[in-house]
């Protein structure tokens, strides 16, 4: 026989309300697939009853509600879910939490409620079990608000019954302080919304509204949405059919007044709600809670919770990251945030000093900070040493994960990281935080290397790690660039040694292998050592080193010294990494070699070489001429001059000291050459003295005795054979010499031939070659026409437009009897007629003597005719006569005719 009302407003809809009776226990209903053992779990919270599904359940599953209203089924939309007081939130666990009204839509006649819950995994929907849950529900003050997530609810008890005024009556609607029995569900005629204007509507334009209103046994009850502002009032008048009943009601809930600090949230309540206070009130009790469950004085001292009831506001204060809340990261704007999210509850009650009616108000209100930002750091614990980058990227919330990695050519899943020999780990913390470890080798080809000077290595890594924030799958990226050096690098290096005739160089490859270039001092200026020096060098190697050969002779051989029987040459090298032109390692290798420079002869004969030495850099040998100038050099080209003259001649001067009788001359530079003058700023000065000691009187004393001949002594004929051979060099350092297999050799016009005729297997000091005549052939018969003379009489034919040139011969390794060689050069030529070649090639054909130097005469003074041989890298027997043999072909490039 009383009555209650009841009143809800949805934050964001107002919609359907339905008719319930009252009993002291109720029953909830639901449908799970599991039971509370296995992952659902429910609690009472006073009048609203939280379901909790584990995340074993719920993660990676989509969950749909359906509400049990005896035989029907209604799905549970986002809109009908706020009108009839039921919500669904998850946190970062994945744990989803239910609520649901006991006041709510969908109740029975016994109050239970039912619930369906579906769960689709793979687009396969799994059965449900049913489940019973009972709650009690302590007795109801006259008036109890609840402000929820997405609602706010009234309820209006018999004692508020005794102040609603009549409409149209001068009767007391109220029968002995109750709701009249005769208010039936559908009784309603219209309502007035004061917002604060009055809007009427009816019942029928205010459900198309989406409003609705019932009548229960004891209470009425409607759902409004509450739209943003501080403290959002809901007020409504309620018209009656029957007994033109008038019912007044008002919601007020607060849906602001927190205020954050990095440490502390600090929630203010108006003490007094003036739009539910008419008069003065007294409040009989204050309870904090949590999650809808009160806490008492020692837990919230446990917490570090406050609450002060001051004069205007009843103020809580929660520690940010109180364990009753949780963290939850975002990426906004692809930036790492996160936000902490409690929900305390504040439930009041006060009675009205002129009613002595009671109002129980209670607020559940979820608070969520502000994006907080958090940017990730990365700290490196790269040792250089160790050759690897280690890094560390952190710290993040458990909902966060490392999809894949940027680098600066490709990017690579976790997975593919730690199959390419990376390091990825993940590491947890007790707090549930945290963090990558990256560990990458610097050898690997992603690390960028670079070298600011020759020994030390700059390893560089950028990379971009790609986030993931759980369960939204929101991207955020979070660059890093690490960079580690070391001096690691291992320079090459030159050694070098020599013998009697050539500098020996080994270079010793580094770290970075060939990674250099090697240069020679070549000819007065530097030059890479490219192919062509490198045939010419001998160049040999393999995959630690490489060596080469330079003869001191080379050009590559800079000659410092000079003395009587030795010269001091020198090869520098020098190893450069491009393109920084950085020195690697240098070489200065100077050694002494073997070479007489004068030759004296008993005959009053001398010979004497001028050597170009380094300190004349710019010296033509050519230019050279002894005292008397018209004494030019029998033989010379960039590097040498060489003399032949007679002691009585060319300026020659004789002085005596004691007993020696000394000759003197001195080569160097005419005062006037035509191309080159003393008198120019550049002309050298170059003084090379020759010298010759004879003794006047030389007496030598032997004793001996003799004893009377028997016989005449007869001497044994002997039987032998001399070999003499012809070689043409392949340039005019006389080294290397064209082969058998080489023939025909082409060379170009006027390009010079360099022969050389040698007495083989025999090592008698008393003999030499003399070339008696040279010539040259069209036709391999040496008796051909036409011939064109080189050497005459062992000279030069004086009709030749181009000399022929003699070298000289010095002792060094393979020349034991410098007098058993003879050397010439030629320039390369053609026969021709009427202008036109004849043919591209010539044969060359010597007649050679073997001279008794201890006999000198006629030819002999010296030469004497012995033998004959011709052009080629073949031998012939010496006989008492001469031999006739040819060789050749010389053939003419025909890219250099003209």
């Amino acid at each position: 026989n009383t009555f209650e009302v009841n009143l809800k407003k949805p934050v964001s809809h107002l919609d359907l309300i339905q008719q319930h009776p009252l009993c002291p226990t109720f029953h909830l209903g639901l449908t799970g697939i599991f039971s509370p053992d296995n992952g659902l779990r429910s609690a009472c919270l006073g009048n609203v009853l939280r379901l909790t599904l584990d995340k074993t359940l719920a993660v990676g599953s989509q969950l749909e509600i359906d509400a049990i209203d005896g035989t029907d089924i209604i799905p549970l939309s986002h809109t009908l879910a706020a009108q009839c007081g039921y919500s669904v939130e998850s946190d970062p666990w994945g744990n989803t939490k239910v609520f649901a009204s006991l006041l709510g839509c969908y109740v029975d006649v016994v109050f239970t409620l039912g619930l369906r819950l579906r769960m689709y995994r793979d687009g396969h929907s799994e059965q449900v079990k049913h489940v019973t849950e009972t709650c009690s529900y302590s007795p109801w003050a006259s008036r109890e608000i609840l402000c929820d997530r997405n609602y706010m609810e009234v309820s209006l008890g018999d004692l508020l019954c005794s102040g609603v005024k009549p409409h149209g009556h001068s009767r007391d609607p109220c029968q002995n302080g109750r709701w009249p029995a005769a208010v039936a569900p559908n009784g309603i005629w219209k309502m007035t919304f004061h917002t604060p204007d009055p809007k009427v509507m009816l019942l029928t334009d205010a459900q198309r509204a989406g409003y609705g209103a019932m009548m229960t046994q004891t209470r009425l009850t409607y759902s409004v949405e509450v739209a943003g502002v501080p403290m959002e009032v809901f007020s409504v008048s309620t018209y009656y059919k029957t007994g033109n009943l008038i019912v007044d009601s008002a919601a007020a809930c607060p849906t602001g007044g927190v205020v954050f600090t990095d440490k502390v949230i600090t929630w203010h309540v108006p003490r007094r709600i003036t739009p539910l206070i008419s008069s003065a009130v007294k409040i009989l009790e204050t309870h904090m809670g949590i999650y809808g469950q009160r806490l008492d004085k020692t837990k919230m001292a446990t917490r570090h919770y406050k609450m002060s009831v001051m004069e205007s506001h009843i103020i809580i204060e929660i520690p940010v990251g109180s364990p009753d809340g949780y963290y939850k990261s975002h990426a906004q704007d692809y930036a790492y945030h996160i936000t902490y999210t409690v929900e305390p509850m504040l439930e009041l009650l006060w009675r009205a000093e002129n009613t002595q009616a009671d109002t129980r108000y209670k607020v559940l209100f979820p608070i969520t900070t502000p994006l907080m930002p958090r940017p990730p750091h990365v700290i490196d614990s790269t040792v250089p040493e160790q050759r690897v980058f280690d890094i560390l990227l952190g710290t993040f919330l458990h909902d966060v994960e490392l999809m894949n990695i940027t680098f600066t050519t490709r990017v690579l899943t976790v997975a593919e990281c730690n199959a390419r020999g990376f390091d990825v780990q993940e590491h947890h913390f007790a707090n549930g935080s945290k963090t990558f470890s990256l560990r990458v080798p610097f050898s690997d080809e992603l690390v960028l290397k670079q070298n600011p000077d020759p020994l030390t290595t700059v390893y560089f890594l950028p990379l971009v790690f790609g986030l993931l924030v759980l369960p939204e799958q929101t991207p955020f990226p979070h660059p890093a660039e690490l960079e580690a050096s070391r001096e690691d690098v291992v320079l090459p290096t030159i050694t070098g040694s020599c013998d009697q005739e050539n500098f020996y160089f080994s270079v010793k490859y580094g770290s970075k292998q060939d990674n250099f270039q090697t240069m020679m001092l070549h000819a007065g200026s530097w030059r890479e050592l490219d192919t062509e020096l490198a045939k010419l060098y001998s160049l040999t190697g393999n995959g630690t080193h490489f060596s080469i050969v330079v003869p001191f002779t080379a050009p590559a051989a800079a000659f410092e010294l000079v003395h009587f029987k030795s010269i001091r040459a020198r090869v520098d090298l020098l190893l450069l990494e491009m393109p920084n032109m950085w020195q690697l390692d240098d070489l200065s290798l100077a050694c002494y070699f073997p070479l007489t420079t004068t030759e004296c002869y008993s005959n009053g004969t001398a010979t004497a070489l001028a050597v170009k030495v380094e300190s004349v850099s710019n010296l033509n040998p050519e230019y050279l001429t002894l005292r008397d100038q018209s004494c030019k050099p029998a033989f010379s080209n960039d590097r040498f001059a060489f003399f032949s003259f007679k002691l009585n001649s060319c300026g020659t001067t004789r002085t005596f000291f004691d007993d020696v009788m000394v000759y003197k001359n001195e080569i160097a530079l005419p005062y006037n050459t035509g191309k080159q003058s003393r008198k120019g700023p550049s002309a050298p000065e170059y003084r090379h003295t020759v010298s010759c000691y004879y003794l006047l009187n030389h007496t030598k004393t032997m004793a001996f005795r003799a004893s009377p001949r028997r016989t005449d002594p007869v001497a044994d004929p002997g039987v032998g054979h001399l070999v003499v051979q012809i070689r043409l060099s392949q340039d005019s350092s006389y080294a290397l010499f064209y082969q058998n297999e080489d023939y025909p050799v082409e060379k170009y016009l006027r390009q010079p031939l360099y022969f050389e005729v040698e007495l083989m297997q025999s090592t008698d000091p008393q003999i030499e070659v003399v070339l008696e005549n040279c010539w040259a052939t069209l036709h391999k018969d040496r008796t051909s026409l036409p011939s064109w003379d080189l050497i005459v009489d062992s000279c030069e034919n004086l009709d030749d437009l181009y000399l022929t040139v003699f070298h000289p011969v010095v002792a060094d390794t393979r020349v034991q009897v410098p007098a058993h060689i003879k050397r010439f050069s030629i320039n390369m030529f053609t026969f021709t007629k009427d202008d036109a070649v004849l043919k591209e090639q010539i044969f060359v054909h010597c007649d050679a003597v073997l001279c008794d130097t201890t006999k000198p005469d006629g030819i002999c003074s010296g030469q004497c005719l012995v033998s004959a041989l011709v052009l080629g890298p073949r031998a012939t027997d010496a006989s008492q006569y001469k031999k006739q043999i040819s060789s050749g072909p010389v053939l003419l490039s025909d890219s250099h005719l003209f």
